[in-house]
């Protein structure tokens, strides 16, 4: 005869050990996350924050501190949707016996242009496509950056200077509101804020693999400053913009400003009438009758951002 033994085994062990003799876990669970549709990842969150119990003095007040902090940031809407104890709550069998949640951005993320911008048609021997004009990898990878880069200053110089208005003698202190229009330079923080976001508004757009095409005259001021410094970057670094493209495809159609000046801008917003005129005359004339306030009117023919799509910082 076999050696008997004390401890039950097969699939009822758990359930005849009885509860004082469960054994303790500590699991440790790394995710790599990709955010592919803000808005509902938002809505998902916030719909976790009204189930939440609050307590204390203003239970209110926390509660629209949290709705607001998880509508305007990523990492806050995923914390309170990936908290461990509403993950461990799904579990059947199980009590949460405590835990935390570190969330970090990866700072090396870029988008696969390769694959959201394939080369269309037949390439012709010197590695260029033929057919109509198209916003290739490489292109799209260098002003996706110029986007994110000008966000990120604008930003900075919020942070910095806040709502004090540019003047000329501080006028190379700033990195982005300097370079606009002189009647927006008293423009308030929240003004200043909401083209922050512009700019990267545009480059969710090429993250998605779509045309960054203006749908407000902020976003087309957003994509002039964009292109422009794209095409300086070019002239003054090639090899550093060379070792950013790594192994993208080349085509004949790389770094063809003129193009995405043609084909990017007038898509969206009013018609003059006039086919001789280009859309950089178009678009300065609507900055010289529209005040400032009214750049992030949406076109009539353009489909509206998501209002609540909050903001980066």
């Amino acid at each position: 005869m076999g050696e008997r033994s004390d401890h039950p085994q097969g699939p009822g062990a758990a359930e005849d050990s009885g509860g004082s003799g469960a054994q303790e876990i500590e699991a440790t669970v790394v995710l790599g996350i990709r955010i592919t549709d803000w808005p509902a990842l938002r809505a998902a969150a916030r719909a976790a924050v009204e189930e939440l119990e609050f307590a204390g003095i203003d239970a209110a007040g926390q509660r629209e501190a949290l709705l607001r902090e998880v509508s305007e940031d990523p990492n806050a809407a995923l914390g309170a949707l990936l908290h461990p104890d509403r993950l461990t709550a799904a579990i059947p069998g199980i009590e949460a016996l405590g835990g935390t949640l570190e969330i970090s951005v990866t700072d090396d993320f870029a988008p696969d242009f390769a694959e959201l911008f394939p080369l269309e048609g037949e390439e012709t021997e010197d590695g260029g496509g033929v057919g109509d004009w198209l916003l290739t990898p490489r292109t799209a990878c260098l002003l996706h950056t110029q986007l994110i880069t000008l966000a990120d200053s604008a930003y900075d110089d919020l942070e910095e200077h806040e709502g004090d208005p540019v003047t000329d003698d501080d006028e190379q202190e700033w990195a982005v509101f300097a370079r606009l229009p002189r009647r927006t330079w008293g423009m308030h923080r929240a003004w200043r804020r909401s083209l922050a976001r512009g700019f990267d508004d545009l480059a969710d757009d090429l993250a998605l693999g779509e045309w960054p095409l203006p749908r407000c005259l902020a976003e087309e001021v957003a994509l002039r400053l964009a292109l422009a410094d794209a095409r300086q970057l070019l002239i003054a670094q090639p090899q550093a913009v060379a070792d950013m493209m790594g192994d993208l495809p080349v085509d004949l159609y790389d770094y063809d400003w003129d193009g995405c000046a043609d084909e990017l801008f007038g898509v969206y917003g009013p018609d003059d009438g006039d086919p001789e005129r280009d859309a950089a005359a178009r678009t300065e004339d609507l900055l010289g009758a529209t005040h400032p306030e009214g750049w992030f009117l949406t076109y009539e023919d353009a489909e509206e951002r998501e209002p609540g799509r909050g903001y980066r910082r």
